[in-house]
């Protein structure tokens, strides 16, 4: 389970997730967690309120309305003001070409749903981390 002392700076979460059921359970998981949260409903807002709100992560649906997870996050990418900011990919798209192209879009990370919240905090907790880990490449960053 993840460690739920690892969030006592409370973290702000967008997450980007179309349908209102999947929302509603990702919404109790995060706030069991222990993060707050925002919600965009399309790729879109995605990137838009990525801009306005600068946020610690995005959890990113990748099937979503206007515009799907692939693009909303290369987008994101792009933009130099929010090219840094962590993205977990989530999708009901399972399996290892989904995952790699999540990784190749951009992503930081992958779940496939349904998943616990078990599962989303060790993602969360594992890409803060990774995040903060320094670099042992000896490049310039």
């Amino acid at each position: 389970m993840a460690n739920r002392e690892d969030t006592t700076v409370k973290k702000k979460i967008l997450v980007v997730e179309d349908h209102a059921d999947t929302l509603e359970v990702l919404g109790y998981q995060l706030h069991f967690l222990g993060y707050e949260f925002t919600v965009a409903r399309n790729g879109v807002e995605a990137v838009e309120r990525t801009e306005t709100e600068i946020p610690d992560l995005v959890i990113m649906d990748i099937m979503l309305p206007k515009l799907n997870g692939f693009d909303a996050t290369l987008k994101i990418r792009a933009n130099p003001k929010t090219c840094l900011i962590p993205i977990l990919a989530t999708t009901a798209k399972a399996g290892p070409e989904y995952r790699d192209r999540c990784l190749k879009a951009g992503c930081d990370g992958y779940l496939a749903k349904p998943f616990t919240h078990v599962e989303l905090g060790r993602a969360i907790v594992d890409i803060f981390r990774r995040r903060a880990a320094p670099s042992v490449s000896g490049g310039v960053s």
